[in-house]
């Protein structure tokens, strides 16, 4: 490995405006030191009190996530590594973004099912949630009840965004970015 400048890699972060970056394995107890850490970090900007509840509750749901579907497909430390972004916009809006290596077949239905949520009104999301909410689930369901997605989506003040960057023939990484 080369060496890397630190300096530099603080430039980038600053000019960005990333405010907090994690890429490793993620585990139950390191999610919720990275969101404490997050929450002093708004606390400290003085970030509006709903925004700052929105882009924790959206940091939360996205690492639970890919830690949940991580732990289902049997993932190792490496493979079930995460990469997190939360910054600011130049209008000062909070961008949170995450992602993870996902089969190709699950990461083009997730980027479906967001490119769907991306055109639906705050109405129209509001009635999905509500839809997805009444839905049956069942009792040995590995994930949740959909509902997570559509949250984000539903506290996200402009369309969510993903994207699929190709790993291997059977892999790719999926990255979701919500905007608070």
């Amino acid at each position: 490995m080369g060496n890397i400048d630190l300096f530099e890699l603080r430039q980038h972060f600053n000019q960005s405006r990333i405010l907090l970056c994690f890429n490793g394995p993620i585990s139950r107890s390191l999610i919720e030191e990275i969101g404490s850490a997050l929450k002093n970090y708004l606390h400290a900007e003085h970030a509006q009190v709903s925004a700052a509840m929105d882009v924790f509750s959206v940091y939360i749901e996205m690492t639970q996530n890919i830690r949940h579907y991580a732990q289902a497909h049997g993932y190792d430390e490496l493979a079930g590594s995460a990469t997190v972004v939360v910054a600011r916009d130049a209008e000062n809006r909070y961008l949170v973004q995450a992602g993870n290596m996902v089969e190709r077949d699950d990461g083009e239905r997730l980027l479906e099912r967001v490119k769907h949520l991306a055109t639906l009104t705050p109405a129209e999301l509001k009635a999905a949630y509500k839809t997805q909410l009444r839905l049956p689930r069942s009792e040995d369901a590995v994930t949740g009840a959909g509902l997570g997605l559509i949250d984000i989506a539903r506290k996200s003040t402009a369309p969510l965004s993903a994207s699929l960057s190709p790993l291997d023939p059977a892999h790719v990484f999926f990255s979701l970015r919500a905007t608070i």
